[in-house]
């Protein structure tokens, strides 16, 4: 089988940023971790930040309270955890405006790593991400419902943005379906819905369907900053949230935002299989989740799926795996 990771919300800016420039990238990941994650086809996640030395806080949004910029440096953050394709389509990449988007589109595309979800213009901000991985051709569709003031213009820097509140636009579906056509599995990687919401609302559950009709394999979105429960639909699995995977964040006690997930997709010839691996965020490191932390993860994991009608096997300590019921 082709394994594919998914991770969540990567942050490296703020105090992650001060973190890489007083300790090897490598190390802001746990060796166990940076191991499992060498040992997939592929991983991807969601950069929640601009990498670059430019720019100024924006003032699209009034009273914005967080930016995030990570240094040229933080390429090798995702380097040390095996990242291939990153989206940026998300409500941080304008941060510093239109000059470090560039520089990130400039410093990713250098080292090689296809970036979905954001770009000049908005033809090329649509544009997917084609990765190869294990001989498969995998396609990745970054989205962002928020923030509107964050789009790409005609000739301008910005993000794939759409109100997924209402319906999918027609371009994200059209892209999806052409995407299929070219590729053996194709990932819908949206950011959308409100931080810290425990359980995703029914438009997401909706939109989602849209997307895997429209030729998505997998659906696996971000934004919450906490994990949701997997349903799975004949087209494949449904990972509304999957958390967040690296930050400098407070922790709330109850949701725990410190907690995350690896999604892995084992995509076979019959049958595709999905893996979570459970994650334990401290302040700008993350390492498998264990003991109390991993406990917390499988109760949690065990009432969220059940809601969306599949079934949660522990496997190891932080690892589960979740298959359809019935």
């Amino acid at each position: 089988m082709t394994s594919v990771g998914l991770l969540g919300d990567v942050m490296l800016g703020r105090g992650v940023a001060e973190a890489l420039g007083e300790t090897p990238a490598a190390e802001l990941w746990s060796e166990e971790l940076r191991g499992l994650c060498a040992s997939l086809d592929l991983v991807v996640c969601n950069l929640e930040c601009c990498i670059s030395e430019r720019g100024e806080p924006t003032r699209r949004i009034p009273g914005k309270p967080f930016f995030f910029r990570a240094p040229p440096v933080a390429i090798e953050a995702l380097r040390a955890i095996g990242v291939r394709a990153v989206s940026l389509a998300n409500n941080h990449a304008l941060d510093y405006e239109t000059e470090a988007l560039a520089d990130t589109l400039v410093l990713l595309e250098a080292a090689g790593l296809p970036a979905a979800g954001a770009g000049r213009g908005i033809d090329e901000a649509r544009r997917p991400a084609i990765v190869e991985a294990d001989g498969l051709q995998i396609g990745l569709v970054g989205v962002s419902d928020h923030p509107a003031e964050y789009a790409a213009g005609p000739d301008s820097e910005g993000i794939a943005h759409a109100d997924l509140r209402r319906r999918s636009p027609r371009w994200l579906l059209e892209a999806l379906a052409s995407l299929s056509q070219r590729c053996d599995r194709v990932i819908a990687f949206p950011h959308w819905g409100p931080n810290m919401a425990p359980e995703p609302g029914p438009w997401q559950l909706r939109c989602a369907s849209e997307l895997q009709e429209a030729g998505a394999d997998l659906v696996a979105g971000h934004s919450a900053h906490v994990f949701h429960g997997v349903g799975w639909s004949p087209a494949g699995p449904v990972l509304t949230d999957l958390g967040d995977a690296l930050d400098d964040y407070r922790v709330d006690p109850v949701l725990r935002n410190d907690l995350g997930v690896l999604a892995i997709w084992e995509v076979g010839e019959e049958r595709d299989e999905l893996q979570l691996v459970g994650l334990k965020l401290d302040y700008c490191h993350t390492a498998l989740a264990r003991g109390a932390d991993a406990e917390w993860i499988a109760s949690r994991l065990q009432r969220a799926c059940s809601a969306l009608g599949t079934m949660v096997e522990r496997q190891e300590e932080s690892r589960f795996r979740v298959t359809a019921a019935g």
